[in-house]
């Protein structure tokens, strides 16, 4: 089978940017060997393709490889050039029948404009095979493997030949040069976990037919059941491939009671705003679709009405479960509530639905701004150190909204201000550092996104020390050695376990001005310790009512007037090139100290001189087998592979084969192939 597509790409046209190749092991699960823009030369193709490894492992799960292929490797992201109209060609190669089902993904699949090949031996299932690919005659089929060159000119004739209608797809409705923001609202609930599917890729046919960008239309995606939970906003993705992307990966939530009136006014408050891109004070039509597949446990009417009087089109679709009545109360006119069976049969409403969206004209209203912010030149980094131990648990949103309307008030788009933010009980936590992001959109994208870590004991101490030790950091963002005021707010709600004194007083030397807020559980002596000066240290009766001090923190904070002092370095930049890899053991005996082991490596990175003509990073972990999560030539950034390595998950199993994995980067990664 390797000497097979060894000698098919050795036919194809790589070198001229013509064709791109990628190869997909699998048995159980999908192993992705290669993407379509890993390589871009046919000799690095066919190094990589002579190098494969048998996997093993059973069950044969082809509809799950075919669906992975589906939404990981028929992708923009992954170098697929479908939306671009060049022909999609998947090849095949099964030696048995499949343990699952292939009708479904297969059908996906070729709905995409994918044309599928198949080839099998005598212990496949010929009649799978045949339904598999595009037409039955697409599968071929051999006796054994070994005779696979006797039909290698008949599947290469056939891919030559191929034709394929690729998304984008002829529009059904004239182009729409009206542009719009443009909220699906999912119902999540038990009620639809058997139809959310569906709902997905009803969303992604919708998507496909927009013009999507910054300044075209826009696109956000809630879903909800007893809450709602916000997949993304509407200025979180600017290309029509990321939030393709994003809208594959949703995964269906689940929960009771079905709350769509709260869903509906949390739509007002939180997506329909400028901050998560809405563009109404614009003029902008905004338009909202409701998928439903139940009735509402709470009033729809008020939120419902909210929302018309701002202007927002609602369109609701919903299956033989849902309120008829309820559906047309709550869409901008009856005629805009569609109904089906089964929501299996959303594609039979979908013109119907893009016929009368690109009709909209929306009369919108626009908004007073309700706060003016008066922005003074001198930029700050701003770190915003937060209790997320269990006595916070049910204040933790208040806390939450207080970061994101104090983060609305700095200036971070024209790069005055950086904001960093940690959650800290026991162990602390960075959720993102000064450098990670560049615009305020990603922070408060970032922020609405943060989730209550809980745990005990609450150790403020160790949580200053290591705010002094990684986060203001040159490194980490921190501009402290060219000037610039470094600010920490502390939203603590309880006393420390441990000492504070020591690493307050640390960070207070570095130049760090600290303000402090506390509850009623807070003690009020150690948060005035903990602050620059007493008066930083602002106090509420709950964590609800940090409204109240919002103003006067930050005209204290606009105020601030920092000395500093530059710290040496205390390492020599290296300036000898390297090529590293670290090789992490990932097994079942680890999964407690991987989170170290992981922050580990993201702290080696950060004192690296990385550049494709400078340091050079690989990481791979280990059990049984070696996996590799990025080569010496994957990034040529350091926050690319910071980034790749905070997202480093723990594989586990048994047992450890240090040996097999040596070996392995000997073959495999300490090669030129992963060093070009």
């Amino acid at each position: 089978m390797r000497d097979f597509v060894q000698r098919v790409v050795e036919t194809l046209s790589v070198d001229d940017n013509k064709d791109r190749v990628s190869v997909v092991q699998y048995s159980r699960d999908p192993a992705v060997q290669f993407y379509l823009n890993t390589y871009t030369t046919k000799g690095e193709i066919l190094d990589t393709v002579r190098g494969l490894s048998h996997k093993g492992g059973r069950p044969l799960n082809t509809g799950a490889a075919l669906q992975y292929l589906r939404d990981n490797v028929f992708t923009a992201s992954a170098g697929s050039r479908r939306q671009e109209g060049v022909p999609q060609v998947l090849v095949l190669l099964s030696g048995g029948r499949s343990f699952d089902r292939v009708n479904e993904p297969a059908s996906a699949l070729k709905q995409m404009g994918v044309q599928i090949f198949a080839i099998g031996s005598r212990r496949s299932d010929r009649g799978e095979l045949q339904t598999i690919s595009h037409d039955p005659s697409n599968a071929l089929f051999v006796s054994e493997f070994t005779d696979l060159p006797t039909v290698q000119q008949q599947l290469q004739s056939s891919v030559e030949a191929v034709v394929t209608d690729i998304t984008p797809e002829s529009p059904t409705v004239p182009v729409d040069t009206v542009k719009k923001d443009i909220v699906f609202l999912l119902d999540g609930s038990d009620g639809t976990r058997r139809g959310f599917p569906a709902m997905r890729d009803f969303v992604e046919r919708a998507v496909e037919k927009l013009n999507v960008g910054q300044n075209n239309d826009r696109v956000s995606v809630v879903q909800y059941s007893r809450d709602p939970a916000v997949q993304f906003y509407l200025n979180t993705y600017a290309t029509k491939e990321d939030i393709v992307d994003s809208v594959r990966g949703l995964k269906h939530r689940g929960g009771t009671p079905l709350n769509t009136g709260a869903a509906l006014q949390y739509l007002r408050d939180n997506v329909f705003t400028a901050s998560a891109g809405s563009r109404r004070q614009e003029g902008v039509p905004q338009v909202l679709v409701l998928l439903s597949g139940g009735r509402s446990f709470d009033r729809v009417n008020e939120p419902a009405s909210a929302l018309k009087q701002m202007g927002v089109q609602i369109f609701a679709i919903g299956s033989r479960m849902s309120d008829r009545g309820e559906l047309q109360t709550i869409s901008h006119d009856p005629s805009n509530a569609l109904f089906v069976s089964e929501f299996t049969d959303l594609p039979t409403v979908q013109e119907q639905l893009s016929s009368v969206m690109g009709r909209v004209l929306v009369r919108a209203t626009p908004m007073t701004p309700t706060v003016t912010v008066e922005r003074k030149p001198t930029g700050k980094d701003v770190v915003f150190l937060l209790d997320g131990s269990e006595d916070t648990r049910s204040a933790f949103r208040a806390i939450r909204d207080f970061v994101q309307r104090v983060v609305e008030a700095l200036s971070v788009d024209d790069n005055k201000d950086r904001v960093s933010v940690v959650q800290y009980s026991r162990d602390p936590a960075v959720q993102f550092y000064l450098n990670t992001y560049a615009t305020k959109e990603d922070i408060v994208d970032s922020v609405r996104g943060l989730k209550h870590r809980g745990g005990t004991p609450l150790n403020t101490g160790a949580a200053l020390q290591y705010l002094r030790d990684n986060v203001f950091t040159a490194s980490a963002g921190s501009r402290r050695q060219e000037g610039v005021p470094q600010v920490l707010v502390l939203l603590s709600g309880g006393r420390s376990f441990d000492r504070v004194n020591e690493p307050a007083s640390a960070l207070k030397q570095m130049g760090v001005q600290i303000f402090a807020i506390g509850s009623r559980r807070s003690d009020r002596g150690e948060l005035q310790t903990i602050s620059h000066d007493p008066s930083n240290a602002l106090f509420v009766s709950e964590f609800t009512d940090l409204p109240t001090v919002q103003q006067q923190l930050q005209s204290s904070v606009e105020a601030v007037v920092t000395d500093i002092t530059p710290e040496s370095p205390t390492v020599p930049v290296d300036t000898v090139k390297k090529d590293i890899v670290f090789l992490l053991d990932g097994s079942d005996g680890t999964r407690r100290g991987f989170p170290a082991m992981r922050d580990f490596v993201e702290r080696a990175v950060e004192k690296l001189n990385v550049g494709q003509n400078k340091d050079r990073v690989s990481v791979v972990q280990y059990s049984r087998d070696a996996e590799v999560h990025f080569y010496l030539n994957t990034y040529a950034t350091k926050e690319d592979i910071v980034d790749s390595v905070r997202g480093l998950k723990h594989r586990g199993g048994t047992p450890l084969n240090t040996g097999a994995a040596l070996q392995y980067l000997r073959d495999n990664v300490f090669t030129s192939l992963c060093r070009k």
